[in-house]
């Protein structure tokens, strides 16, 4: 496995126009990658909801209830 700084190394010897292309596409990956993240965790709430596990409310009784659990 390369090092970090063989990495670097490496894309330092590469052209700037490969360069850019490398950055867009791990740019997109990235987001991709955080789009793949909140799906999931959208999954997760609904699954919740789903099952009555979720916790609804507003801001502020989220906040007590944290906040009441953190008491004890």
């Amino acid at each position: 496995m390369m090092t970090f700084q063989e990495m670097i190394d490496s894309i330092e010897s590469l052209t700037i126009e490969d360069q850019d292309h490398l950055f867009e596409l791990i740019r997109k990956r990235r987001i991709e990658a955080r789009r793949a993240e909140i799906a999931a965790n959208a999954q997760e709430v609904f699954k919740a909801v789903e099952m009555g596990t979720a916790k609804r409310g507003t801001f502020e009784d989220l906040k007590s209830y944290l906040l009441e659990n953190d008491d004890e």
